[in-house]
């Protein structure tokens, strides 16, 4: 994982063209699972994503964060 909030239970990973190949695409499903098993949520950017839409990604991030806000309120 490139990046992990433990308070939020957030990963972000950053995929390079390597996470295309079928065998990392599997790796990273199987291992996103796992994860999202132990109550992460796992946000997936390209790398252009983040080099060219940064603003986009940290939308996108922010996002995530203020459902898990909700949810933890709720709870």
């Amino acid at each position: 994982m490139d990046f992990c909030c433990d308070a939020f239970k957030i990963i972000i990973e950053l995929d390079g063209s390597q996470h295309y190949e079928e065998k990392a695409i599997e790796y990273d499903n199987k291992r996103s699972k796992y994860l999202e098993n132990m109550g992460y949520k796992v946000i997936r950017f390209i790398n252009t994503d983040v080099d060219y839409r940064f603003d986009s990604v940290c939308e996108s991030i922010m996002c995530v964060i203020k459902e898990k806000r909700k949810y933890i309120a709720k709870v």
